[in-house]
C-alpha cells in the first residue's frame, strides 16, 4: 500500500449506544453469532451509533442484508427513541418486501425490544432474534462492521458535522456509494447489488433448466 500510494482508514473505539431495559420480555437469539445467509432476505441485522454534531449528537440507525452486506434499510434521528429503529424497520419492508422465513437479528437494547418494533416485526411476518448480551459487539457483528465502516468513511473523513442535515444527507450518498459501488472482499470484491444480481441470475437458469 505505501508504495501504492495508499493509506488505510482507520476507525473508531467502539462505544455503547444499547440500553437494555431488564423489564421488557426477549426473544432468543437465533443467529448465535453466525452471520451467513444463503439467499437474500433469510436474515437482516439492525444496529444503530452515533454521530457528534456541533448541534447534538444525531444518531443513525442500519438494517443489513447478511446474504450480500447490502443495507436495506437505514434512517437518521437526533433521539435514541424506538422510532429511530422502527423507521429503519420500515424503509426496509418498504425496499425489499420480503416473504417468509426471514429472521432479523438485533442486540437487547430497549429501542429494540419495544412493543412498537417488535409487533412490527411480527406483522411482517420477521422473525425477531436478539443477543444474548447488551454492549457486546460479537453478538452482532456484521452490524458492528458496518458501523465501523459508516464512521471510517464518512464520518471521520468528513468531519466535524455542523447539524442533523448534513450527516442525513451524507449517509443517503454513502448508502448509495456503498450498496452500488463499494468492493466487498467478503463477497468476492464486488459491490453488494452485483452479488445479489449474480446470486438472482444463477436462480433463473437453474430454474430454467428445471
Amino acid at each position: 500500500m505505501r508504495r501504492a500510494g495508499l493509506r488505510g482508514v482507520r476507525r473508531d473505539s467502539y462505544k455503547v449506544t444499547a440500553t437494555q431495559d431488564k423489564g421488557l420480555s426477549r426473544p432468543a437469539d437465533l443467529v448465535k453469532r453466525n452471520f451467513s445467509a444463503v439467499a437474500p432476505n433469510r436474515l437482516w441485522v439492525a444496529d444503530f451509533t452515533y454521530v457528534a454534531t456541533w448541534s447534538g449528537f444525531v444518531y443513525v440507525a442500519f438494517i443489513i442484508d447478511a446474504f450480500s452486506k447490502m443495507i436495506v434499510g437505514w434512517n437518521v434521528s437526533i433521539r435514541m427513541t424506538a422510532d429511530l429503529v422502527l423507521s429503519a424497520l420500515e424503509c426496509a419492508l418498504w425496499s425489499r418486501e420480503p416473504g417468509g422465513g426471514l429472521v432479523c437479528h438485533n442486540d437487547a437494547g430497549s429501542q429494540y425490544l419495544s412493543i412498537a418494533y417488535s409487533e412490527r416485526l411480527a406483522e411482517a411476518g420477521i422473525a425477531a432474534s436478539v443477543g444474548s448480551s447488551v454492549a457486546d459487539a460479537y453478538d452482532n457483528a456484521l452490524a458492528e462492521t458496518i458501523n465501523g465502516l459508516f464512521k471510517a468513511e464518512v464520518i471521520r473523513k468528513k468531519g466535524p458535522w455542523k447539524n442533523f442535515e448534513d450527516v442525513e444527507y451524507a449517509t443517503l450518498v454513502w448508502i448509495e456509494w456503498f450498496n452500488n459501488r463499494r468492493l466487498l472482499s467478503s463477497i468476492g470484491d464486488i459491490p453488494p447489488k452485483e452479488f445479489e444480481e449474480l446470486y438472482y441470475s444463477e436462480q433463473g437458469v437453474e430454474a430454467l433448466a428445471a
